[in-house]
């Protein structure tokens, strides 16, 4: 939605429009944790932020400058079509990098999972090679921040607010520069020639707000769940828009992607069904708890200070 209000504003600057949206992500997390001491801040010491949450900063910024640049070239269908394959990309980076054992009911209830986004979104292909290769790599991009969230979250002892406090200012400091060169004079000549400056950065800062709210949203659930969870339920998200604006705006669809939604929602209760009944049963010898086995004994340690640990 805020993506078409800032079309509407002329205000095509992504890589600046990002930046705002991660400087307010600094600024809700600090009044959270500083200001209403909703939650205690986890201090984390300067070589563990360069370590462990800057890679996952750094991510972050690639997945959204390459989100960007594919839309650039290729439709929102056929990007979605390439990002169908994330929770499937998520599990088979985990299984070959961080060496994650998933049982064989967790990769079969991927397949109606990611066919039926692929019969949904498949209706609007429109190639271009350039566009095809950024989204690609999005996806890959996408699964990496996932699996590392999902690593910092559940195998070091962080949550939601403290990740967005410690990522944010690390994903500013990442793309000002970039926003600077490539953008500047294109920002400041918008803000010379735009007719209704101001109401127009209201509404560009009400977006970064709503940024604040999705990067937390986005950590609390894989804090929450898994990684492979969270990118299933944002596959199941689009079958839900799809039907969902067929009942009530009445868009229509194709016969193809009535059948891809539905496909698409038997797999992730599939899903569901099988998380659950994995929950239930004691783990095999020798299954890794977090997406990597720590290789020594200085990566066991916690990322917090021990006199933290009843608090969070």
């Amino acid at each position: 939605m805020y993506g078409a209000c800032l079309e509407k504003l002329d205000f095509k600057f992504p890589l600046s429009v990002s930046c705002v949206h991660f400087i307010c992500s600094s600024i809700g997390a600090y009044v959270v944790i500083k200001v209403l001491k909703i939650k205690p801040l986890i201090v984390v010491e300067p070589e563990d932020r360069w370590r462990r949450i800057f890679p996952m900063s750094f991510v972050f910024c690639i997945n959204i400058v390459l989100g960007n640049v594919s839309l650039r070239f290729i439709p929102v269908s056929f990007m979605q079509t390439i990002k169908s394959f994330t929770p499937a990309t998520t599990v088979v980076l985990q299984w070959l990098v961080w060496r994650k054992y998933f049982d064989w009911q967790i990769w079969a209830s991927l397949i109606p999972i990611v066919g039926g986004i692929l019969l949904t979104s498949v209706t609007e292909l429109s190639f271009n090679m350039f566009g095809f290769c950024a989204a690609l790599f999005g996806c890959l991009a996408t699964s990496t921040k996932t699996i590392l969230a999902e690593s910092l979250l559940h195998g070091y002892k962080f949550d939601s607010i403290n990740t967005v406090y410690y990522m944010a200012p690390f994903a500013t400091m990442i793309l000002v520069l970039p926003a600077m060169l490539v953008e500047g004079s294109g920002v400041i000549n918008w803000f010379y020639t735009h007719e209704s400056v101001w109401p127009a950065l209201i509404i560009i800062f009400s977006s970064g707000v709503l940024a604040f709210c999705l990067n937390f949203s986005i950590f609390y659930v894989i804090h929450s769940t898994t990684a492979v969870t969270f990118n299933v339920a944002g596959n199941l998200k689009v079958a839900v828009a799809v039907l969902v604006s067929w009942l009530i705006f009445h868009n229509p669809i194709s016969y193809m992607n009535a059948v891809g939604c539905a496909i698409t929602l038997v797999g992730c209760t599939f899903y569901g069904y099988v998380r659950h009944m994995l929950s239930q049963q004691p783990p095999p010898p020798g299954t890794p708890r977090t997406p990597r086995t720590p290789r020594n004994r200085i990566e066991l340690l916690p990322l917090v200070n021990d006199k933290l640990d009843g608090k969070v």
